[in-house]
């Protein structure tokens, strides 16, 4: 379903975008969710707003695109998202590129939307995908690396990652400076001007970034519980695990960098918004 402003989900269990009556913090707007396929919802992204008791309106683009006009009404959606009435917005993953702008005209109206956003200082949270289109959208170099990056895996925090509000938590020290994650991307993005990097691994240096203290893109997947994996089974290549204990740590790890992320878009910015060169 693809709703538009005012028509609100929770982090409810089952069908996680169902609307319902629920309202905001007082005097607070809805955050916004952009989805991009069916097979990427926020998972548990939803899960940490509804603890929150954060309402959020859903984008999905997927259905939006369908339409007779070549995508022009997620265009058209995604050009009407005004930062002043939202609580924060979160741009979910997808199997097309920041450079398929003539396949998929609404990714340029999406990186409008993120810069927006940014410079606007509300919180932000890009994933996979919405992570390349936030870092290109902030002046970065997206680019395709040489193999894929596919299944259940790990990042390693850099010097950086463990001090940061919502990583450093989960830094085991030495003998254990890696966040369980999964990936499932080939691009990969430099870092923005001013970006504090936060995580890589040996593949891909760049995993994680932060821009000020509450926008954040991450390459990798920390919201997929065993409902969505079992969606992804089926759509990853041959051999990529993706169940079992590791895919519990990849739960159970998420679960708690989100409920930080949402902590920390909650607290009032300690940088002035500001445009990104």
């Amino acid at each position: 379903m693809w709703w538009g402003p005012g028509e609100q989900g929770t982090g409810s269990d089952g069908d996680r975008h169902r609307p319902a009556p629920v309202t905001g913090p007082a005097g607070g707007h809805p955050w916004v969710v952009v989805r991009h396929v069916p097979h990427e919802p926020p998972g548990l992204v939803a899960d940490a707003l509804g603890e929150a008791g954060l309402p959020f309106d859903l984008v999905a683009v997927d259905l939006a695109d369908e339409g007779a006009r070549g995508g022009g009404a997620a265009v058209e959606a995604l050009e009407r998202l005004d930062p002043s009435r939202m609580g924060g917005l979160v741009v979910m993953g997808g199997p097309m590129g920041v450079h398929d702008d003539s396949r998929s005209p609404w990714l340029a109206a999406e990186r409008d939307a993120l810069r927006r956003a940014v410079d606007a200082g509300i919180p932000v949270l890009g994933i996979c995908l919405g992570a390349q289109q936030l870092a290109a959208a902030c002046g970065a170099e997206v680019t395709t690396g040489d193999h894929e990056e596919v299944g259940l895996g790990s990042v390693m925090l850099t010097a950086a990652g463990r001090l940061d509000p919502v990583f450093g938590p989960e830094y085991g020290g030495l003998a254990d400076p890696t966040i369980p994650c999964v990936h499932w991307h080939r691009d990969t993005f430099s870092l923005p001007e001013g970006a504090v990097h936060l995580a890589a691994t040996r593949s891909f240096a760049h995993q994680a970034f932060r821009i000020r203290d509450r926008v954040y893109g991450l390459q990798f997947h920390v919201e997929v519980d065993e409902e969505l994996a079992a969606t992804w089974r089926p759509l990853m290549p041959a051999g990529a695990e993706i169940e079992g204990p590791r895919l519990a740590a990849v739960t159970s790890v998420g679960r708690r960098l989100l409920r930080r992320f949402v902590a920390v878009a909650g607290s009032p910015s300690t940088g002035a918004p500001r445009g990104l060169a």
